[in-house]
């Protein structure tokens, strides 16, 4: 059964505004950030290019599904419950294999 475009809008809105909290979660948690970068080979100056990039928003949010702890702290700053940022990282990486 396909999906209304109301749905899918407001999918892709929600999961915009949940990387962007991540996004401003990164910026004030230099370590967080520091080893971001790191794992993601990207240098500081490249991140206002990059978040425009769907592939570095699923990247960014897959960082942070990666690591529990990051995660949680991450919900815990932000108020952002974790099935929230679980259903962003879905919206950026694609269906499962299996799924449709």
């Amino acid at each position: 059964m396909p999906r209304e475009p109301d749905y899918n809008r407001r999918n892709s809105a929600d999961a915009e505004e949940t990387a962007a909290a991540i996004l401003g979660w990164l910026a004030n948690e230099p370590d967080m950030l520091g080893r971001f970068l790191a794992l993601s080979g990207l240098q500081p100056n490249q991140l206002r290019g990059a978040v425009n990039d769907p592939g570095f928003l699923s990247g960014m949010i897959d960082f942070l599904m990666g690591h529990e702890p990051t995660l949680l702290a991450f919900c815990e700053a932000t108020g952002t419950k974790p099935e929230t940022v679980a259903a962003a990282w879905r919206h950026y990486s694609g269906p499962v294999s299996g799924e449709f």
